[in-house]
């Protein structure tokens, strides 16, 4: 099997997407969005307000309320000297916390810490300027902030970062960074895009990227989910730069998949065994969690003493191994794991890719937007719609849907 996978040609997975169907700026109402139906190879459409009439009551669907932060910071590179030198325009854009390691402590830093960064044009921060310097008003007072430039980590950067004033580092990202919004909408971050680019349910910062299908919901859509009897949980998976990386090589075995956090609450495992190991999942991104833990809790369940890096599920994880065990067999591992180590929250990282071939354990059903050709997402949806993409994306673009992060949705149920 895993031979196979690794053998996709990502040429197969490419449609044409003229540049006037890529959606610059949302709908003024999140919900007033198209929505795709796909039934059982049937293909409709409908508005994405009714979302709630297409589910069957009673089904659990799962959000991820990861929150999109400010993670491209600007500093200007002072001229160093000579008639014909000039200042340079540097970008930071923070990829993942190096220290501390762990999100939440990360936010509440209050002098220093660092970052794993891509940087923008690099060549103009030599080493005979290690340091940068910006400064913003926070409160009626100047905060400095230097970003120290530290070894290379695979293709980014370590990046040690230092402040003054007593501010923390959530509150001055607030202040100094921009919404990084998609590099395809070519277009500057505006200050509409700080409330655009979250969903009406984000609450965990520590995203450089918004799980989209999110946002087409809002508290309306939300409340009449509640009220045809949808059970509802969240958990959190940081999305990373990595998800817009078109795939480069020919074959899907030259492309290392990112890494992302993942942390799931207790209940959400618990709701998940309630209903039978099933779940209807809004966004890729809450796929590529939920599909996770199924390998998780076969870890787990021979290696019942796991750390947190030890359960990271690795790329080709799902391939590699055939379990015969059920998904409410693999959840009830993961409890158990919670149980003896007094957890409430199972907190660790996958870089699972899932592309034709892939076995779906948990997700049932899923809400998705329009994907770029020749991504990994377009992978993940070819497999869950047992290869038929290309009906969807006829459809789509011959009955005017507007595509990527800010454009419509889809139901997929295969």
């Amino acid at each position: 099997m895993e031979e196979s996978v690794k053998h996709i040609r990502i040429a197969d997975y490419s449609y044409e997407l003229p540049d006037e169907r890529i959606a610059k700026f949302p709908l003024a109402e999140r919900d007033s969005s198209k929505l795709l139906l796909y039934k059982h190879g049937q293909v409709s459409e409908d508005v994405f307000r009714n979302l709630p009439q297409h589910l069957p009551a009673g089904a659990l669907m799962i959000f991820n309320n990861t929150k999109v932060i400010q993670a491209r910071l600007h500093f200007r590179k002072e001229a160093t000297g000579g008639p014909k030198s000039t200042s340079a325009l540097i970008e930071i854009f923070l990829l993942e916390p190096a220290c501390p390691n762990d999100y939440q402590v990360m936010f509440t830093q209050t002098e220093r810490c660092s970052w794993y960064c891509l940087v923008g044009n690099l060549k103009r921060w030599k080493e005979d300027t290690p340091v940068l310097k910006t400064t913003v008003e926070m409160g009626g007072k100047t905060v400095t902030l230097t970003a120290q430039r530290g070894p290379l980590h695979g293709t980014s950067h370590r990046i040690d970062f230092k402040w003054d004033g007593g501010v923390s580092w959530a509150e001055l990202l607030e202040a100094v960074g921009e919404i990084p919004i998609p590099p395809y909408l070519n277009r500057a971050s505006q200050e509409s895009d700080k409330t655009t680019y979250q969903t009406v349910y984000s609450k965990i910062k520590g995203s450089v990227a918004a799980p989209t299908a999110g946002l087409h919901f809002t508290d309306r859509v939300l409340k009449d989910l509640d009220a045809h009897g949808i059970d509802r949980e969240e958990l959190t998976l940081h999305v990373g730069a990595g998800t817009f990386r078109p795939v480069k090589s020919e074959e899907i075995s030259g492309h290392e998949m990112h890494t992302e956090f993942i942390a799931v609450k207790r209940s959400t495992i618990e709701k998940l065994i309630g209903h039978g190991g099933e779940t209807i999942a809004v966004g890729t991104t809450s796929v590529r969690t939920i599909e996770s833990l199924y390998y998780i809790g076969v870890y787990l369940s021979t290696h019942p003493d796991a750390t947190e890096e030890e359960m990271h599920v690795n790329q080709w994880t799902p391939y590699e191994t055939s379990p015969a065990m059920t998904s409410v067999q693999a959840l009830r591992y993961i409890l158990d794991y919670l149980d003896r180590h007094h957890l409430d929250v199972l907190k660790t990282s996958t870089q699972i890719i899932i592309a034709p071939g892939y076995k779906y354990h948990i997700v049932k059903m899923m809400v998705t937007n329009f994907h770029q050709p020749q991504s990994t997402l377009l992978l993940l949806v070819s497999a869950f719609v047992n290869g038929d993409w290309k009906t969807i994306y006829r459809y789509a673009l011959a009955h005017d849907f507007r595509f990527l992060s800010y454009g419509d949705s889809s139901l997929l149920i295969p």
